[in-house]
Order: C-alpha cells, then sequence, then structure tokens
C-alpha cells in the first residue's frame, strides 16, 4: 500500500467508481487511488451473462442485504443484491442498457436549479463512453442515430443474442393492446415494445472494471487500485475554512491505512445507493438524532442523508402456455442443459448469453398519464421467487414495475461498526398512489395477454390468479408476490439550497463540508423511468467533466 498523498480518493470500484478513475487518472500530474472493498472481477461467473444467478446471493460478489419487514409487502423482507466486486453492480446485474426519459432530466434541472442536468445536456454525456452497435456500420443507423449515440467510447452496447417465440408474441400483443414496437429505448421517450439493449461484448457481459480499468487504466502510473479494501470512515477536520475531508480511514488486508488528500484534493463517494449514506453516517454526517443515539459525533447534521430511497418494485405475473418451449422445459434434462452449454461455447448465444430480461415494453397505468409509467421485463421461464427451481410447466414471465413510485424509504447505520449492515427500509406501496398503479399494472397486464397475439398459446393466468380484481384485492396482492429489481437510488440526493433534505449541490459538492463529493446512484433526486445502471455512468461522466477528466 502507498503512503503517499493523492488529488483523488475514489471510494467504491462499482459502475461510477470505475469511470472516475478512469477520466480523472488520464491527467497524469494527478494522483488517483480507487478503493474497493470486494475482490476482483476473476469469478468465472461474473463474465458468463447467465452467471448473475451465481453472483446474486453468494458472498463473494453481492454484499447480500436484506430489507427490513416491509408493511406494504405484507410484513416480508426482501434480498437486496449490491456488487461487492469489481465493477460493483454492474458485475452482477441484468446488463440492460437504458437512460430513461428526458422528462427525468428536466425535472433534475428544476429541483436543482441547474440546467447541466437538462435532457440535451446530459446526453453529451451519455454518447460520450458510448460505444454502440449500430455504428459499427454508420452507414446502416437509422437517419439521426448518431445525435442520439455514440461510438467512440467504452461502454459497449449489443443486440441480445437470441430470440424467443414466445416474447415475439407477447410484443405483438402488446402492439394489439395499442403500445407501439420501438427499436430505440433510449431517444427521450421509451414508450414502446421490443428487445432490450444489454452491456454485453460478443456474448459476454461487459462491466465497468473491463471497460474504464483495463487495459489504460491500470498501466497508469499515476493511478493504484486497492482490493479488500473497506473504508471505515472519512477523516473529517476542522480548519479556518470550516469542516474539510482530508482522506479516509481503511481496513485492508495488511491492516489500518489512512491515505490523505493532497493540497486542494477530493474523495468522492462512488460507493452506492446503500454504501455511501453508511459512510457518511459512520463518519457524523447525518440525521443528528440517529448519530447521536449510536454515540457518535455529529460533525454536521444532514437530514436527508440515508433519506429519499427510491426503487422499483416489480410485480411478477406468470402466465402458463400450450405450444410453445419456453426455459422451463428446455433447461429441464441434463441433455437440455448440455445442448445451451455447447451453444454458448460454440457461438456464445442462446441461454447462457441471456439477460435476465429480454423484451421489454413502457406503456402508460392510465390514459390520462402524458408519459409511459410502467415498464415491463418479459422473461421465457417463471419460477416462485429468485433463486427457485423453474416451473416444471411452460410459462412466461411479465413483471412489471412503476416507473415513478412516490413511496420513500430509508437506509441508516444502526451501529457505530463499519462492518454491520445497515437498515434497509424501501416503504414500497406505501402511499395510495402506488397501491392504486400497482392495481393497475395488473390490470394492463390482463389486457395484453388477452390480445389474439397471444391466443394460439392459450395463456393461463397461473400467478397472481385471474380470481382477484378489485383494486384492494390487486393491491394486497402485489404486496404478496412484488419484490425489488435492485435499483435503489436517491439516498443522498442533490437540491437547491433552500432544500433541507438536500445531501450534495448541484455540482455534487456535500453541503457544509470541503473536499468531499457524492457521485453515484444516491444523488439522484428522483428515480430515472427505466433501469438505472446508465444513468449512474452519466452522473459520473459529468463530474469527471467538471473536475477536468
Amino acid at each position: 500500500m502507498s503512503q503517499q498523498g493523492f488529488d483523488y480518493i475514489i471510494v467504491g470500484a462499482g459502475t461510477a467508481g470505475c469511470l472516475l478513475a478512469n477520466r480523472l487518472s488520464a491527467d497524469r500530474n494527478k494522483r488517483v487511488l480507487l478503493i474497493e472493498a470486494g475482490g476482483r472481477d476473476d469469478y468465472h461467473w461474473i463474465h458468463i451473462p447467465v452467471g448473475y444467478l451465481h453472483c446474486i446471493g453468494n458472498p463473494r460478489t453481492d454484499w447480500c442485504f436484506n430489507t427490513e419487514a416491509e408493511p406494504g409487502l405484507n410484513g416480508r423482507s426482501l434480498r437486496y443484491p449490491r456488487g461487492k466486486v469489481l465493477g460493483g453492480s454492474s458485475s452482477i446485474n441484468g446488463m440492460i442498457y437504458m437512460r430513461g426519459q428526458s422528462r427525468d432530466y428536466e425535472h433534475w434541472a428544476e429541483l436543482t436549479g441547474d440546467d447541466t442536468w437538462r435532457w440535451e445536456r446530459v446526453l453529451r454525456a451519455f454518447r460520450r463512453h458510448e460505444r454502440h452497435w449500430r455504428l459499427d456500420d454508420p452507414g446502416t443507423a437509422p437517419e439521426g442515430f448518431a445525435e442520439l449515440h455514440g461510438h467512440k467510447g467504452e461502454w459497449r452496447v449489443e443486440q441480445q443474442r437470441l430470440r424467443w417465440p414466445i416474447l415475439d408474441a407477447f410484443a405483438a400483443a402488446c402492439t394489439e393492446a395499442g403500445i407501439p414496437a420501438t427499436s430505440d429505448f433510449n431517444a427521450g421517450n421509451n414508450e414502446g415494445v421490443g428487445y432490450f439493449e444489454v452491456n454485453q461484448k460478443k456474448g459476454l457481459r461487459w462491466n465497468t472494471a473491463k471497460a474504464f480499468l483495463r487495459p489504460t487504466c491500470l498501466g497508469r502510473p499515476n493511478f493504484e487500485l486497492w482490493t479488500g479494501a473497506h473504508v471505515k470512515r472519512l477523516r473529517l477536520m476542522h480548519d479556518d475554512a470550516g469542516l474539510r475531508c482530508g482522506g479516509v480511514e481503511v481496513i485492508t488486508p495488511q491492516g489500518t491505512e489512512q491515505p490523505w488528500l493532497l493540497p486542494g484534493g477530493e474523495v468522492i463517494l462512488s460507493a452506492g445507493a446503500i454504501g455511501s449514506p453508511q459512510i457518511l453516517q459512520l463518519s457524523g454526517l447525518g440525521p443528528g438524532a440517529l448519530l447521536q443515539g449510536l454515540g457518535l459525533k455529529v460533525e454536521q447534521d444532514l437530514a436527508g442523508v440515508g433519506a429519499n430511497l427510491q426503487d422499483h418494485l416489480q410485480i411478477r405475473a406468470v402466465y402458463k402456455v400450450q405450444g410453445a418451449r419456453t426455459l422451463n422445459t428446455r433447461s429441464a434434462s441434463l441433455l437440455g442443459r448440455a445442448m445451451i452449454g455447447l451453444e454458448y461455447a460454440l457461438r456464445r448465444s442462446g441461454p447462457m448469453s441471456m439477460a435476465p430480461s429480454q423484451l421489454g415494453a413502457f406503456t402508460r397505468s392510465s390514459p390520462d398519464k402524458t408519459w409511459p409509467d410502467l415498464e415491463y421485463h418479459v422473461q421465457p421461464l417463471s419460477l416462485d421467487a429468485f433463486g427457485e427451481p423453474l416451473h416444471g410447466f411452460n410459462a412466461f414471465t411479465a413483471s412489471v414495475s412503476n416507473l415513478n413510485p412516490t413511496s420513500r424509504g430509508t437506509v441508516n447505520i444502526t451501529s457505530p461498526d463499519a462492518a454491520q449492515a445497515p437498515s434497509i427500509r424501501p416503504n414500497y406501496l406505501s402511499t395510495d398512489e402506488d397501491r392504486r398503479v400497482a392495481a393497475e399494472s395488473l390490470r394492463m397486464t390482463r389486457r395484453i395477454v388477452a390480445q389474439p397475439a397471444l391466443a394460439g398459446f392459450k395463456p393461463e393466468e397461473y400467478r397472481p390468479g385471474p380470481q382477484y380484481q378489485t383494486d384492494e384485492e390487486l393491491a394486497r396482492l402485489a404486496g404478496d408476490i412484488g419484490t425489488t429489481i435492485f435499483h435503489p437510488v436517491g439516498t443522498c440526493k442533490m437540491g437547491r439550497k433552500d432544500d433541507a433534505g438536500a445531501v450534495v449541490d448541484s455540482r455534487l459538492r456535500v453541503r457544509g463540508v470541503t473536499g468531499l463529493r457524492v457521485a453515484d446512484a444516491s444523488v439522484m433526486p428522483t428515480i430515472t423511468s427505466g433501469n438505472t445502471a446508465s444513468p449512474t455512468l452519466m452522473i459520473a461522466e459529468k463530474l469527471a467533466g467538471w473536475m477536468g477528466g
């Protein structure tokens, strides 16, 4: 371990941290340290797309968090995966490339009072790191495509390498139900149905460690990477200018290390929507009453640290089908599994190249909605719960999420011990609006499945079951079968000076502390309308640009 000072100390080598490390260390005059609590991304299941099944719930790659018992989920506690490895959650997630909707960023600009978050401005950041497959041969891309997408960046976006007849039929049913077909979910309004594009390269997962650390970043003499290094707390000090962050205290396999900042340097927390508020609170930055109750000195009373937690709750409807093979039966026999493995070995295609969800659709829960507020993840398989065996009958799953939940939760430490997991309370379905949308989303699923395109497969609602019809019944059932789709955000939100709940300003500087910023999904004031990995990369790209990277 180096005992020298650094210009930048980045905490968390996940989705945001890897990009920041690459951009900031490009200046050879700046010394950059990247700290990761997990290990190297050398576990083979990280790189095989279907390997998420072996990474989620595995302490080698996952923090293995759980929520508290949720009243809105009728007392259930959920598994809450977060990546604990180089690449962070980009090493265990669903690989779906999704920016959200332009209105998400227009709203951020209003909430922060900073036009730099408007769609046309964030689009530049998205394009800077994107390498889109359609632009491999620009002559074949649709007109105007290059104005929305990039091809010179590191973040590879590809087509999925398989199709399923049952998913094609579901897509056709969506169009019959009034949801248009789309070939690009990332042009600003993602309304439509189509196969998701994924962060893969030739059938392998493309995580941020591959994209931004190797080979360029790791070969730079001004860059250091520490793995297996757990940040215990920030090193805060008072001087004539007020409260300042001077470095971090880190528990490593060699013992405790205290890397420090050089004059004018900054610590950047990129530990995610769970890890970043946890580190702030452990350091005395957070709700005063909470910290005092745990015997911690309050360095800065910031009520918003750990508040404003938002997530997408998916409601999984399962339909039995006839006359179509699904993964349930295709993988049931030893021969079937062998053929799947052979197809992947020879062509990097087939079920082992699958993202967890292949087909997507965005639509509206009611006609009065101006923008799509529902997202579907559709899969040619079914099971009782993640990690459980597949059902023994052919079926598909249509999971639907409320893109703009009004429920808000918390992430709070329960002990001054950095090794103790925080309390995670998403407060799912805690508002009348969220319960209403949950009921309407299940009705929308039934409307799609009832279309002629699926009639030949004789779909039979297995879960939740057609006997449940009223708003009250459907909302209660949403609590019974709903589960996270792994998109926690908002726990260190950015906002205006007069927003008492804002933790960082619009340039991601922690309120009242010099030399400290946060750059990850926790700074989102409101959740984006879709999967959250790529918006998190965009946030890191914006910060890197402001810092000269």
